[in-house]
């Protein structure tokens, strides 16, 4: 007799926690957009979320005389006493807030700090507000650490910002955190302290929920708008408020994968457990460049800001003149985010019917040759995120080709 030993092999099943989620709409655009241009297509990429300047030259040099210093071996687990105190002095000097050193944290990037903070304390079926149009990371996190976004809708009539009614609505009592971006990724929106007041008063009423503040872009604001972080503003929820940063955008060092975040000094200790068992400490090299920039010269940021303000208005203006799309001015960051419902319904040359943002952007990429992304992997359509952390030269053609493409549907 003969037996049947073969045991059938099973296939690849990723785990419940990820199976909703995908990589990134924004690089998968990008992605493509790369190989068209190594196929010899003229694609102008307009969706990196990153600074087009260079690390400043005495940042580089400190990770370099760190190199030869011998400063390449594991550090405290979450930041040197060194990077931490630069932190602690920088909330202190510029955004008028006091941390003690154990309640400073420091990882391999801010995504990583919101991946501690949700994993740290979120429990299955916890709810996390998050006002849209949202970065995509926000959700997709919270999902994996078994929370649940909450997503509310914040129109450009509303500033793209969040409204106390709405914050109010969508309290109930699994509600844990609510985060907040300012100036955003991707409207370019920010909140003063006019439009922060009526949501802190909000959070005051209801003690069990936490605010998450994402001021990644705090330094690149126009039009003279006074940035502004809500633990400095409401000293009370500082005890449940996580202030997150970092380097990468400011200091063009999204390459150096340094995030910070200052707060209560419970939940700074518990995000450490988390990645005590992920990453261990960031780059020693890194996070020796990090407090370079954090200590050294700061007069570079506003000649940057400058940079970015111009192309924001030649973005801002060539937009608002193509009918059928309207764009608000932002306050800050490097994005625009313009409506496009005036061209849903519309026809292009070569007979496809536009339904959605993400056909709009698709014709823009296939005709166009221009990459954007559109709202809906943001959370609001119909709109499209344009980066201009890029040249002029290149925005200005990019733009001219839009404009020709939009002219072109019927």
């Amino acid at each position: 007799m003969t037996i049947n030993t073969k045991v059938e092999e099973a296939g690849f099943a990723p785990a419940s926690r990820i199976s909703t989620i995908g990589v990134s709409e924004i690089l998968k655009i990008g992605a493509r957009a790369q190989a068209m241009k190594r196929d010899g297509k003229p694609v102008i990429i307009l969706g990196a979320g990153e600074p087009d300047f260079d690390t400043p030259d005495h940042v580089k040099q400190a990770a370099c005389d760190a190199i030869r210093s011998g400063k390449t071996k594991y550090t405290a687990l979450d930041g040197t006493p060194e990077l931490k105190q630069a932190i602690r002095d920088k909330f202190a000097r510029e955004n008028g807030v006091s941390y003690e050193l154990d309640e400073i944290t420091v990882a391999t990037g801010a995504k990583q700090i919101l991946f501690n903070a949700m994993m740290a304390t979120l429990n299955r079926g916890d709810e996390v507000i998050i006002p849209t149009p949202y970065w995509t990371s926000y959700s997709d996190i919270v999902e994996i650490a078994e929370g649940k976004p909450v997503l509310i809708a914040c129109d450009a009539q509303a500033g793209f910002r969040l409204k106390a009614e709405q914050l109010e609505a969508a309290i109930t009592p699994k509600t844990r955190w609510v985060m907040l971006n300012s100036p955003s990724n991707p409207s370019g929106a920010a909140y003063s302290a006019g439009d922060y007041r009526p949501l802190l008063d909000v959070l005051l009423k209801h003690p069990h929920v936490w605010l998450l503040v994402d001021d990644m872009y705090e330094h690149i604001v126009y039009d003279d708008f006074q940035f502004v972080t809500p633990a400095a503003l409401e000293p009370v929820l500082k005890s449940r408020t996580l202030t997150v940063n970092g380097v990468s955008k400011a200091y063009a060092m999204t390459g150096w994968r340094i995030g910070y975040a200052g707060g209560p000094r419970d939940l700074i200790k518990a995000m450490a457990v988390v990645q005590s068992q992920a990453t261990s400490c960031p780059s020693s090299i890194s996070q020796a460049a990090s407090v370079a920039a954090l200590n050294g010269p700061q007069e570079f940021l506003k000649e940057r800001t400058e940079s970015f303000q111009r192309r924001r208005d030649l973005v801002v203006s060539a937009l608002n003149a193509i009918e059928g799309l309207d764009c608000r001015t932002p306050e800050g960051a490097f994005y625009t985010f313009s409506g496009c419902a005036g061209m849903l319904g519309k026809m292009t040359p070569g007979g496809k019917r536009i339904e959605t943002d993400t056909d709009f952007c698709a014709y823009l990429l296939d005709d166009a040759h221009a990459a954007v992304v559109p709202g809906s992997a943001f959370g609001l359509s119909p709109f499209f995120r344009i980066s201009y952390a890029t040249s002029e030269a290149e925005l200005r053609e990019a733009l001219t080709r839009i404009a020709k493409a939009c002219a072109a549907l019927r």
